[in-house]
């Protein structure tokens, strides 16, 4: 186990990750494109200004881990470990990504672009998405409880196809509930 380390330009696509579990490390500027960091586990963890580019997350635990300005598109969390997971974004790229299925309780986007994400049967309560893009992202079946979407935009998201309970909403957003319905909001 790798414990209070920090990692900096590092090239992970080059240089095969030896190390199985990382507890409370730093990766700066580090590149995981196209590479495979399935089976690994990061406990406590933040990555910053990193770009995951395809990397495959098969199985990888991410437990309380935060994710900075990172360059994620195209991702799949939906075949991460499920065990623990607890993740949250600040201006991340993470479009074309899948949170199919999971139970996301609490996560966090702050400045985040979510475009064509997939957050389909996925259990998104007391969710923030803060000063996110939500342009052609799925939410269908999800669970939307507690949810705060006041400050997010470009989402549409029909209410009969998600549970919301005490979602919150801005007056600019309800454009985004109201959009299968054919009608005009001035």
């Amino acid at each position: 186990m790798t414990e209070n380390s920090t990692f900096e330009k590092i090239d992970f696509s080059s240089n095969k990750i030896d190390e199985v579990e990382f507890e409370a490390c730093n990766f700066i500027n580090c590149i995981f494109d196209e590479h495979s960091i399935s089976n690994l586990i990061f406990r406590e963890c933040e990555f910053e200004e990193c770009n995951f580019g395809k990397a495959v997350l098969k199985n990888t635990v991410f437990n309380d881990v935060h994710f900075i300005n990172c360059k994620m598109i195209g991702l799949d969390f939906s075949i991460c470990n499920t065990m623990l997971l607890s993740m949250n974004f600040s201006g991340c790229n993470l479009n074309f990504s899948s949170f199919y299925l999971l139970r996301l309780k609490g996560i966090r986007f702050q400045h985040c672009s979510l475009e064509s994400v997939d957050f389909t049967e996925s259990d998104l309560t007391s969710a923030i998405f803060d000063s996110s893009s939500l342009k052609q992202a799925t939410f269908e079946d999800s669970i939307l409880s507690q949810v705060d979407f006041r400050t997010s935009k470009h989402f549409q998201i029909d209410p009969q196809k998600n549970k919301l309970k005490k979602t919150k909403f801005s007056k600019e957003g309800l454009k985004g509930l109201l959009s299968n319905y054919d009608i005009i909001v001035e």
